[in-house]
């Protein structure tokens, strides 16, 4: 292909840039062959030219199709290069927020600064299982890799997880591991995984800590092998650690953080366990405020804590032995704050007072002077002397550090070999899955010791990966037989020889730390000397001679010499060593015995030269040494596994959410080896199609004459078509290989084709739409046009009807307005009329008015002078009498002055004169009293006179004016007469007008008054009406809140019942589940037991795991024991709260009826309500009496049957202690000496005739006692009939007294019952005394009570049947009585005691299901079964029905345990076992139960035994068999649903397939046949059609497929939330057409109503929600309202995954979900990715009553039981 076909106008071209690296642009012109340059447009619109260098004509690199941009696997590009693979990267880190890309065999994994729900349980769940390349990219597909790969190939694994600092390794790591302890059972051993899982927060608590680039970052490297049994099952685990970053224990950088466990210690010394170390906060200590950065955002270090220790105690490191790590963790604590005083050059010394040495050494164990002492002291030996020498300050001060380091040193691998202690298993390991956390290549502005090593590490590795990298592409084509050449590929051995090889870096080290004198400097000048003209990796620096530079395999790096030596010697003063091997620290002497193990073997070495301590000194290992032997040990380790590659990648230093730095990035590609993989992929065929494949997509290439049945050939011809040069591809024998960029060439030309066929498409629509809106608005102006003329003509017809109206209209308009003219002219006048005359009436009765007002004024004027005439004759002579009286009056006051003055006179009124005075002075009052009433009177008077006298004054001036004024009206008087007598003719007239009028108008308002009254009464009844409905509008309102509350309790108390059946029927399962494993491993230790070899070790494990499961048992029964007795007292509770309110309410009807009916002093009439009332309250009274007489027997028996078994006992054990003592004896004639054996025999025929006198005399107790019972039953009789004659005499009574005698009649018969009762039980032990054998006559006596009891509750059901049936017809009675007539099966079958197992063997164990399901009635074996129970419910045999039944249960748990797996079985006995549990309920006599049944079935009702608790078990053993059903189904369905309800195409071609990278996805099912909907149908079709063969009930029907169709809803939507590439519009329309064809199957089989397609729901509205348009806001909302039945996280998942298959869809834009995600915030829903599968909805188990007889019931010979007898 040449490059002016490539690069044409409009191509697209990554630029180098300084900021971006890549930059996109588009060619604006074609490309010659010879240009110099390249006209190029970027995005933004600039305009810009790219020279080409004319020697190399190297072009810009070319775009992929936008097709392929964020694809899962980066070798899936068609262009592989740097820009290609940076910017997929970036489209799925922050457009798709995907952080996992697949770059071939290597995991690309971002760190994202944030958490995702991408971890959870259920994600581990939809992994589990899958190939790698069938799930989107994630550490859980490459470790489900690992573990497939383990258990298949039998080859152990390695995941090999590197990267920088804060890429997220560890992450990775430790979800890699929890996937494992996941996945993997446990075996033999509990709690392996959490051990597993528990190392993790220790390790990250001692080894991490924060950096500037990571808040958790690990300063160590390590290296965890997760060991597997054979089944692989997690047993154990081995770790080993690389490189401790010990520095950071004495130095922190501005803004790091020490090891996280110290601030954690810190941040826990308030409680009371640590008081004694003496803490404070972090910034007290100098080892943790170096770095001024103590807290880490986000993290809680006293809470961590907490976590550490609960890890600590989970690996069974006791409390004791965390204090003493926290005790030499906080010494080192205290130890940090020691300071030393500078007294010279060479000379310090420590305080002896200095409190942090105390507590260090308290704390250590340790003298305290001897510590301060060799501080500040050296000792230093020669061949002959030792010197102990002084020290100065700074070298006091890095031995101290060092000290502080070595001490940690060793307490971290103290923990680790704990830790790995802790996780050893005994069981023989199998296999393993290494997990690689280390670290990546680091590269900083001073780089040390540790940055050297770590990256010859990463050295190391990258040559292991190269080497497996290109042994892969080798593999490949060997394995497709293709032609290959060899792949020029990077080698960096030459820079491995630089550091490890001989006279290497690390070789002139360690020689240089032997050295005396040796130096850093010295060191430096060696590596020049030696290695810079030799080796082309080596390098030194212009501007410094104590730095080297090393080529790396990612970047050239600048090493600072300084600190080498200290740091690979690693030394440490031996007599601080020395001091603190002899602390009282038991730990602390465990840390430091390993120095004593190994001086043995150096020391016999040297003893030969004399030199001892050099020569140990020497032999002491260095750093250096140690870390090049555990790396060469870790590569031979992964050598030996199978590895797999995790990369992570830190996407920007600011630790940002989704933010990606371009450069940062690209340098960690290059510093992992991605780009060199991705270089050694393109330099071979990267791109990889199966010939079924390549043929799918690119089809439309062909025509149809092309396309042949042998696929490989059509294929051959279609690529020799397209592309000439044949080196560009190669056919191997599955897959085509192409070279980088032909797929792009290919992808070009498929647009194109369809880009044409498009325009077709469009050219022949446009022209069908441009004809069609032709002949539209032909055929539209027609119809215009008739409907037009239509219309004028209903017009015109119109105008001539509205014209001859219009005269019509004005001839009747001018007669009415003529004819109101005259109306209105003919009522003026007679209105004028009326007026004159009213006017002249009113003037002459104006005139008669005034003539009559003045004759009464002349009136009133002759009577007022009369009156004041004789008014004053009146005053004249009274004057006069007054006058005269005074004269009188004063003669006679002479003569009585005169006999005043005489004495006599004067005595006779001096008799009584006080008293008289007195009355006078009373009278005298009275009379002022009376003068001043009077007085006041006159006033008024005096006013009132005035006022008349006024007014009369004024009336008589009036007078004379009218006098005058009569006087001048007097000459007009004759024509006031004439006048006077019309106007009386009128006003006669008018009188008469005034009658009639007054008459109409009393007659009118009578009218109007009756209608007022009426509207008045019909308003007060509205008003009512109103009132009352408004009333009822409160009420109801009122019900309406109150059913709406009672409706919200309802759902909310079945919400709850669901929930509590679901978790009781989990609970159940999982009970059921612990009694198989416990039953299993009971049979496994007794097949243990009974070899010759025993295991003690495992056997003790067997018998703590038995004991564990008991235990676990014990526990779930007393939990279930708990919830049942919790249910029955709930259940008692309602029922009692139930027959409370129904005897209130009897009580309340008696009391009703007895008061309404009471006036008659007659007792009521048999029918009549109280009649019948107070029958149904004897009967009752009488069942409850009967009811509480057969508890007190039961209680009587079991009381007696306790104390027999006592006395049997006693006389059974001397008999067998007697023969015993018998038989014991070997010489029989010893035995007989004396005729002891005679004597013996005697004893026992003695005995046996004295058992059988007992025998005969129980024999005619019972006989007593059966008569006795009669004459019970007689006497209740009687009692019953004299109950009836009380209660007849009682109704007589009133209501009081009734009530009060019927009280004490019911007390008086208890009593004497009760009284009865208790002779009986005290005269019962008189005759168990007299026999030994009484407990079985006493069982048989109360078999016979228990039927009596039964007889008589028959007894009473057949009277209420007699009762009931008194109103049915003679013909049914003829009926019934005909039936009786006929001899008909009992519907039992009799079977003898014993034959239980052979009945269960032939009838559960043996039977094949499907014989009998076809040939004959469903159910037969549950049938079979329980006529065996009528049996022996009839013969009264309690044991008989328990073993029956208890073997029944136990045959079909075995069953179903042996043959889970077939869908037939578990449906066959889930249909029986329903079908024996109705039987039950059926046949139990319960009326609840008995409602549907026939008279016959009603006759078939257990008589003799209560079995309400085997229908709990059977209840509980149907759901059981419906779960594992279930779990049967969802196994067999799993495989099909996804390769049917996503991975199948209806039409292929159509959808179309994008290509994929080298890890091609595979199919879910292998085979040659295609799984497509119609297969999953006919499983479906096939469920169905055998659960309804068995007779399996409807509603259970019903719900199993309810939860098939949420089995293939969840699994389908997992699965396309995982798949990036499932997630476009034609996905969509392909899961539309499958759930139509879903459910067009129920509405087949009339299951619409199941609710299987609300189980449906989610899947529907995801692919609506691939389907609907996702631009605008109004989208955003109509999806919101839309995908109701999906969670928030799910609908972003889809949206964010959403891939265009073809060019012409378009992305969803990160606008539009941030859109939806802002709408959708408030949803208050569960933030759960996936859904579970694993999820049971709870089960119902309705009564479905049966309608065969039991008595038509036949057994097939088929069946071999020939042994049962039809009665």
């Amino acid at each position: 292909m040449a490059a002016s076909e490539l690069y044409s106008k409009y191509a697209r071209v990554w630029l180098p840039d300084a900021e971006e690296v890549w930059k996109s642009a588009e060619l604006i012109k074609d490309y010659t062959p010879g240009d110099l340059t390249l006209s190029l447009q970027l995005e933004d619109g600039t305009t810009v030219e790219h020279k080409i260098d004319p020697r190399t004509n190297n072009l810009p690199p070319l775009r992929n199709p936008n097709i392929l941009v964020g694809e899962n696997d980066l070798t899936a590009l068609s262009y592989l290069h740097e820009p290609a693979v940076l910017h997929n990267l970036r489209v799925r880190f922050i457009d798709s927020k995907l952080i996992y890309t697949y770059c071939g065999i290597v995991l690309v994994a971002i760190n994202p600064y944030e958490s995702l729900p991408i971890y959870d349980t259920d994600i581990i769940n939809a992994y589990s299982g899958q190939n790698m390349g069938d799930m989107d990219p994630h550490i859980f597909a490459v470790a489900e890799e690992a573990y497939k790969q383990m258990a298949r190939n039998e080859r152990n694994q390695s995941i090999i997880v590197s990267g920088e600092s804060g890429a997220g390794k560890t992450v990775s790591a430790k979800y890699a591991m929890r996937y494992f302890a996941t996945v993997s059972c446990s075996s033999g051993e509990s709690n392996v995984e959490e051990r597993v899982l528990a190392s993790s927060p220790i390790m990250e608590a001692i080894g991490n800590a924060k950096t500037t680039r990571n808040d958790n970052s690990s300063r160590f490297g390590k290296y965890i092998a997760i060991g597997f049994d054979k089944k692989h099952c997690i047993i154990g685990a081995d770790m080993r650690t690389y490189l401790l970053e010990k520095s950071r224990v004495v130095y922190q950088a501005h803004g790091e953080r020490n090891y996280h466990i110290f601030y954690q210690l810190c941040a826990s010394s308030h409680l009371p366990e640590f008081k004694a170390f003496k803490l404070g906060c972090a910034d007290d200590f100098h080892c943790t405020n170096q770095g001024q950065s103590p807290v880490i955002d986000g993290v809680d270090d006293a809470k961590e804590m907490c976590n550490t220790r609960r890890a600590f105690s989970l690996l069974g490191i006791g409390e004791s032995d965390q204090m003493e790590i926290y005790q030499i963790l906080s010494a080192i604590l205290h130890l940090s704050n020691v300071e030393v005083k500078d007294h010279s050059a060479d000379r310090c010394s420590i305080s002896p007072d200095n409190s942090h040495l105390i507590v260090f050494c308290e704390l250590m164990g340790v003298p305290c002077e001897e510590m301060a002492h060799w501080l500040c002291h050296k000792k230093l030996k020669t061949t002959t002397e030792t010197y102990v020498k002084s020290v100065s300050k700074m070298n006091a001060v890095y031995g101290r550090d060092a000290l502080a380091k070595h001490i940690y040193a060793r307490l971290f691998s103290w923990i680790v070999g704990r830790i790995n202690h802790a996780l050893k298993s005994a069981v023989k390991q199998h296999s393993f899955i290494g997990v690689l956390d280390i670290y990546g290549f680091e590269t900083f502005d001073v780089n040390s010791f540790e940055q050297f090593c770590i990256n010859y590490a990463n050295e190391k590795l990258q040559q292991q990966f190269n080497l497996h990298v290109f042994k892969l592409e080798q593999e490949e084509y060997m394995k497709e037989e293709i032609p290959w050449t060899l792949i020029d590929f990077y080698d960096n051995q030459p820079c491995i020889n630089l550091i490890e090889a001989k006279l290497g870096i690390l070789d002139l080290l360690d020689e240089e730390c032997k050295m005396p004198k040796g130096s850093d400097d010295t060191w430096a000048q060696k590596l020049y000397n030696t290695l810079l003209k030799q080796n082309a990796h080596f390098d030194k620096p212009r501007l410094s001679n104590r730095a080297f530079i090393i080529h790396h395999f990612a970047d050239k790096v600048e090493y600072q010499c300084e600190g080498f030596l200290e740091k690979n010697k690693d030394t440490v003063n031996e007599e601080q060593i020395n001091v603190l091997k002899h602390s009282k620290f038991d730990l602390l002497l465990k840390l430091f015995e390993d120095d004593e193990k190994p001086t043995g073997s150096p020391s016999k070495r040297s003893s030969g030269t004399g030199r001892a301590g050099p020569s140990q000194r020497d032999n002491k290992k260095t750093v250096g040494l140690q870390f090049r032997q555990s790396l060469h040990l870790l590569m031979d380790t992964l050598n030996a596994t199978t590895p797999h590659y995790v990369r992570c990648i830190k996407p920007n230093d600011d630790k940002a959410p989704f933010t990606l730095d371009p450069v940062r990035a690209v340098q960690q590609l290059r510093a992992c080896g991605i780009l060199e993989t991705i270089r050694i992929s393109a330099a071979g065929f990267p791109s990889r199609w199966t010939y079924q494949e390549f043929f799918s997509r690119y089809r439309v290439l062909m025509k149809q004459k092309d396309a042949l049945p042998d696929r490989k050939q059509t294929c051959k011809n279609l690529l020799e078509k397209l592309i000439k040069d044949q080196e560009k591809y190669q056919f191997g024998k599955n897959k085509i290989f192409f070279r980088a960029g032909q797929v792009a060439y290919l992808e070009k030309l498929r647009s194109d084709k369809l880009r044409m066929a498009c325009v077709r498409i469009q050219k022949t629509i446009r022209c069908w739409l441009a004809r069609k809106k032709y002949l539209r608005m032909k055929e539209s102006a027609i119809t215009i046009q008739k409907h037009v003329r239509g219309h004028q003509a209903r017009r015109y017809v119109e105008f001539m009807r509205q014209t001859r109206a219009a005269v019509i209209i004005q001839r009747n308009v001018r007669m009415w307005a003529r004819r109101r003219r005259y109306q209105q002219q003919r009522s003026a006048a007679l209105t004028i009329q009326c007026f004159w005359r009213a006017y002249l009436a009113r003037k002459q009765y104006y005139k008669l008015m005034y003539e009559q007002k003045a004759v009464v004024i002349q009136r009133w004027v002759k009577g007022w002078l009369v009156k004041r005439h004789y008014r004053r004759i009146l005053a004249a002579v009274i004057l006069l009498q007054s006058c005269v009286r005074r004269m009188r009056a004063r003669k006679e006051l002479k003569k009585l002055k005169v006999d005043a003055r005489s004495v006599e006179h004067f005595k006779k009124l001096n008799v009584g004169m006080e008293n008289k005075i007195m009355q006078l002075q009373h009278k005298l009052i009275e009379q002022h009293k009376e003068n001043r009433e009077l007085s006041e009177k006159l006033s008024s008077v005096e006013k009132t006179q005035n006022t008349d006298r006024d007014r009369q004054s004024k009336e008589i001036e009036n007078l004379r004016r009218s006098e005058q004024e009569a006087r001048a009206k007097a000459e007009t008087l004759p024509s006031l007469l004439e006048q006077l007598s019309f106007l009386q003719h009128e006003l006669e007239q008018t009188r008469r007008e005034k009658e009639d009028l007054e008459e109409h108008t009393k007659a009118y308002k009578e009218q109007t008054q009756q209608v007022v009254d009426e509207l008045n009464m019909k308003n007060t009844s509205l008003n009512n009406n109103i009132d009352e409905l408004n009333k009822q509008i409160v009420e109801q309102a009122q019900q309406l809140t109150e059913i709406k509350t009672n409706v919200d309790n309802t759902k909310q108390l079945e919400k709850d019942l669901t929930e509590e059946r679901s978790r009781y029927q989990t609970l159940l399962s999982e009970h059921l589940h612990l009694e198989e494993r416990h039953r299993d491993l009971k049979e496994e230790m007794d097949l243990n037991i009974t070899q010759t070899t025993v295991d003690l070790p495992i056997l003790l494990k067997l018998q703590r795991r038995v004991k564990e499961l008991e235990q676990d048992k014990q526990s779930l029964l007393q939990q279930l024991d708990k919830r049942e007795e919790a249910q029955q007292e709930k259940a008692k509770r309602h029922e009692l709260e139930s027959e409370n309110k129904k005897l209130k309410q009897d009580l309340n009807e008696l009391r009703k009826s007895l008061t309404t009916e009471s006036t008659d002093l007659m007792p009521p009439a048999p029918g009549s309500m109280p009649y019948d009332v107070l029958m149904e309250q004897l009967t009752s009274s009488n069942e409850e009496l009967e009811m509480r007489k057969e508890e007190v027997l039961l209680l009587r028996s079991h009381m007696v049957r306790q104390e027999n078994f006592q006395a049997f006992d006693k006389t059974c054990m001397y008999h067998l202690h007697f023969l015993t003592f018998l038989l014991r004896s070997t010489d029989i004639h010893t035995l007989n000496e004396d005729g002891e054996l005679w004597l013996a025999y005697e004893g026992l025929k003695e005995t046996n005739r004295l058992l059988e006198c007992q025998m005969q005399e129980q024999d005619r107790v019972h006989s007593d006692k059966c008569r006795t019972l009669v004459e019970e039953v007689k006497k209740l009789k009687g009692e019953k009939e004299q109950q009836q004659k009380l209660l007849a005499q009682s109704l007589l009574l009133p209501e009081d007294a009734r009530i009060e005698a019927s009280l004490n009649h019911e007390i008086t018969r208890l009593t004497k019952e009760n009284l009865v009762g208790l002779l009986t039980v005290s005269l019962d032990p008189q005759h168990i005394s007299l026999i030994h054998i009484l407990p079985e006559l006493m069982e048989q006596g109360e078999k016979q009570d228990k039927t009596i009891r039964k007889l008589k509750k028959q007894l009473k059901l057949y009277m209420k049947k007699r009762k009931s049936s008194v109103s049915v017809t003679n013909a049914s009675v003829r009926a019934v009585n005909i039936t009786r007539k006929e001899k008909e099966y009992r519907g039992m079958l009799e079977y003898r005691e014993g034959d239980e197992s052979w009945l269960l063997k032939n009838l559960v164990t043996d039977l094949k299901p499907r014989g009998v399901a076809v040939s004959f009635t469903p159910g037969l074996p549950a049938y079979i079964i329980f006529m065996c129970l009528r049996y022996a419910d009839n013969v009264n045999d309690d044991q008989r029905v328990s073993s029956l039944l208890n073997a029944t249960i136990s045959s079909i748990k075995g069953v179903i345990k042996r043959r889970g797996n077939d869908f037939e079985v578990v449906s066959f006995w889930l249909a029986n076992t329903c079908r024996i549990l109705h039987c039950l309920k059926q046949y139990s006599g319960d009326e609840v139960f008995m409602m549907h049944n026939t008279p016959k079935q009603n006759e078939h009702c257990l008589a003799n035994f209560e079995l309400s608790e085997y229908q709990q078990v059977f209840g509980d053993l149907a759901i059981q068999i419906y779960r594992q059903l279930i779990k049967c189904m969802e196994d067999i369905l799993q495989p099909l649903i996804v390769a049917s309800m996503l991975e199948h195409e209806t039409i292929q071609g159509v959808l179309g397939s994008k290509p994929t990278g080298l890890r091609k996805k595979s199919p879910s099912i292998t085979g040659e046949e295609a799984v497509t909907v119609e297969v999953l149908l006919q499983r479906l079709s096939l469920f169905h059609s055998t659960m309804s063969q068995h007779g399996l009930d409807a509603d259970l029907i019903k719900q199993a497929v309810k939860q098939q169709f949420y089995i293939i809803c969840a699994v389908t939507l997992n699965h396309l939330l995982l798949r990036k590439e499932m997630c476009s519009w034609s996905k969509g329309l392909q899961i539309r057409y499958n759930v139509w064809q879903l459910e067009e199957w129920l509405t087949e089989r009339e299951l619409t109503d199941c609710g299987a397609k609300e189980a449906l729901e989610p899947l529907i509205q995801a692919a609506q929600l691939l389907q609907i348009k996702k631009k605008t806001e109004a989208d955003a909302r109509a999806i919101c309202t839309m995908s109701t039945a999906l969670t928030t996280s799910q609908i972003l998942k889809v949206l964010t995954l959403y891939t265009p298959v073809i060019e012409f869809e378009e992305r969803v834009t990160t606008g539009f979900i941030e859109t939806i995600k802002n709408l959708l915030k408030d949803r208050g829903e569960s933030a759960a990715l996936m859904m579970d599968t694993k999820k049971i909805f709870s089960v119902t188990v309705p009564f479905t009553p049966s309608s065969v007889a039991l008595e038509t019931i036949q057994i097939p010979a088929s069946l071999k039981l020939s042994f049962l007898t039809r009665i």
